[in-house]
């Protein structure tokens, strides 16, 4: 990957979200989380990030070691004869830590709908608008977790077959991935995000598409939604969407 550029997407969650990610994913009670699982769906993501290239921040790293020192505690043996304050769950601080910050997350969510609500940000098409802008209204009401995609790109990653050819300067780079996702885009209102990797029949031609996604994202070029919470993944032109939303016709 050294000849490709890197990626730093500044809108990246910190280790909290994800670590919320996947207790809601998993629909684990977040009053007894499974570390042991926890922590080693975590350090999946992280992998992914890595091999990405993405720049992880040391707080996710600081979070690993978190986790795999209070997995390791609750593998240590119960001493029956400690005192009650010595004996409490290593969990307990992490979990304090998750429910301040989910009450903090969910106060902001509410400034935020409230704004939108005055700006009038979620227009509604009349009821007789035709059905395909029907759709994509409604994909514009579920924002994509950062998590998600990366989730979704894993599940892509661990099923494609290793790499068998030699990496060179000739194969397609993130910006010829960009140009040709944009292109897809231009000829159609929305794509799965499976559709993206059709012809990515490689670790490495999987990694270069995703990278070129990200970086259309963080460009505003592209938006992706799903369908419902933790559903399928839309790949959508935001000057598609922002006509649909006026109810412009598609051009």
């Amino acid at each position: 990957m050294e000849d490709l550029y890197d990626i730093k997407l500044p809108a990246f969650e910190g280790p909290l979200d994800l670590l919320l990610h996947l207790i809601k994913e998993n629909k684990i009670d977040i009053y007894d989380i499974p570390i042991s699982f926890i922590t080693g769906r975590y350090l999946e993501y992280i992998n992914v990030m890595k091999v990405l290239d993405l720049e992880i921040a040391g707080e996710f790293l600081v979070m690993a070691a978190s986790l795999i020192y209070i997995k390791s505690r609750m593998l240590l043996p119960v001493d029956e004869q400690a005192a009650e304050a010595e004996a409490e769950d290593p969990r307990l601080e992490l979990v304090q830590r998750l429910l301040e910050y989910q009450a903090f997350k969910d106060g902001a969510l509410v400034l935020r709908e409230r704004e939108e609500e005055s700006l009038d940000f979620f227009y509604r098409q009349p009821a007789e608008d035709n059905e395909e802008d029907a759709v994509t209204n409604e994909l514009y009401l579920f924002n994509v977790n950062v998590y998600d995609l990366l989730g979704a790109f894993k599940k892509m990653l661990d099923n494609a077959p290793p790499d068998v050819v030699t990496i060179t300067r000739e194969l397609l780079t993130v910006k010829d991935k960009m140009n040709l996702i944009v292109d897809m885009l231009e000829n159609t209102e929305s794509m799965r995000f499976e559709e993206l990797f059709r012809d990515s029949l490689t670790r490495q031609q999987l990694i270069i598409t995703f990278l070129a996604l990200l970086e259309l994202l963080r460009l505003g070029l592209a938006r992706v939604y799903q369908e419902k919470e933790f559903g399928n993944i839309w790949i959508i032109n935001p000057v598609i969407q922002e006509n649909a939303v006026a109810g412009q016709p598609y051009s």
